[in-house]
C-alpha cells in the first residue's frame, strides 16, 4: 500500500510541475530587449552590443555616430552618467506582446553631472524570427 501511495504522489508531483508557468528568459519580451538595449548604451557604453539589438537600418545609423555617448546625446537626446531603466507598465497591452510590432515606454532615472534627471522615451519594436529588435526611437514630443 505504501508503494502505491508513493507512486501516486510521484505522478501527482509530475502533473503539478507540468502545469506551472513557463519561466520567461531575457529577450523573450519587447520590454526586456528595450531595457537591455538602453543599458548597453548608457551603463555599459557599448555601441556594438546595443547595435545587435537594433534593426539593420537603426544599427547603421548608430554606427555612424561612432560612440555610444555621441549616439545617446544626439539621437536619443538624453545624457546620463549612471541610469536605471524601467519599462512603464501602465500602458501595456496584451495584444502588443503577441504581435510582431510593439511600442514600449521606458522610464529613465539617473544622474548627469550630479543632477538627478527623470525622463521617458518610447521605442517601436519589431519581432523577426522570434527575437525582438529596436526599430525606431520615438522623438520626445515635448522637446524643443
Amino acid at each position: 500500500m505504501k508503494k502505491i501511495a508513493a507512486y501516486v504522489s510521484f505522478i501527482f508531483c509530475i502533473f503539478l510541475t507540468a502545469c506551472g508557468d513557463d519561466v520567461q528568459t531575457l529577450g523573450d519580451s519587447p520590454g526586456d530587449t528595450a531595457t537591455a538595449y538602453f543599458d548597453a548604451l548608457y551603463n555599459q557604453k557599448d555601441l556594438q552590443k546595443a547595435s545587435t539589438m537594433a534593426t539593420p537600418n537603426l544599427s547603421r545609423i548608430m554606427k555612424s555616430y561612432g560612440t555610444a555617448k555621441q549616439f545617446a546625446r544626439n539621437l536619443v537626446n538624453l545624457q546620463y552618467d549612471e541610469v536605471v531603466i524601467e519599462v512603464d507598465m501602465t500602458n501595456m497591452s496584451v495584444r502588443e506582446q503577441y504581435g510582431d510590432n510593439a511600442k514600449i515606454n521606458l522610464i529613465f532615472t539617473g544622474y548627469f553631472n550630479g543632477d538627478k534627471i527623470d525622463d521617458m522615451r518610447s521605442v517601436k519594436m519589431l519581432r523577426k524570427k522570434g527575437k525582438w529588435y529596436i526599430d525606431k526611437i520615438v522623438a520626445d514630443p515635448y522637446a524643443r
